[in-house]
């Protein structure tokens, strides 16, 4: 069984029309299970354009999340939240889960460390996600790690876990092989409906020879 589609969308203050054009071309594409909305660096989700996005993405049936914003989350009525990786990031999640208990999606990056997932893990996570920090330089070697990790996680766990920071069409070829559970696809603000299609079409292809070798 292949990987499934997590969507990263990042999206500038107030820019929610832009930010429609991406899905709309994305979502025609293939089944995507998930999207996430994140904030481009330095900048906040405002509720309002958070709103109108999360219910268009939640009218093609797939989940909405929201990154770091558990209050946000209830609010605007998302699926779930999801918690970028941070140093204490076991605190955060049950900080999350206390405000929004079992009905939504809380999920964390735990970025390399295998103590974070367990944790998690047996802290009720809904989804673990391994991701290459922003702050690591040597990324070729993070990449070799968060490969190990995701299959180490795969063997022992029931928990679906998601391959972030993905490079590209190969990576995420590797990271299905590895049994990755989703694999996220970010698409940044400044890309094209076409440039964001196809970004996300290159990685559907590679997940498709992975199933017909599977």
């Amino acid at each position: 069984m292949t990987a499934e589609l997590y969507i990263v969308i990042e999206m500038a203050t107030g820019d929610v029309s832009a930010s429609e054009g991406q899905l709309r071309a994305v979502l025609a594409l293939s089944k995507i299970a998930s999207v996430l909305i994140r904030p481009v660096s330095g900048s906040t989700l405002a509720p309002a354009t958070t709103k109108r996005l999360v219910d268009f993405i939640q009218s093609r049936s797939v989940a909405a999340l929201i990154a770091d914003d558990a209050g946000l989350v209830r609010s605007l009525k998302a699926d779930g939240v999801h918690l970028s990786w941070s140093k204490d990031q076991v605190a955060r999640f049950k900080e999350a889960r206390g405000i929004l208990g079992e009905r939504y999606i809380v999920g964390a990056d735990v970025g390399r460390s295998r103590h974070d997932a367990m944790e998690l893990g047996e802290a009720g996570a809904d989804y673990i996600g391994f991701g290459i920090p922003g702050h690591v330089e040597d990324r070729a070697t993070a990449a070799e790690r968060r490969l190990d990790l995701i299959d180490w996680w795969g063997e022992i766990f029931q928990i679906p876990c998601v391959a972030f920071d993905v490079e590209n069409a190969s990576a995420a070829r590797a990271l299905a092989e590895a049994r990755a559970d989703f694999v996220a696809v970010t698409i940044l603000p400044a890309m094209s409906p076409e440039q964001a299609a196809r970004e996300v079409a290159d990685v559907i292809a590679a997940l498709s020879v992975t199933e017909a070798t599977a």
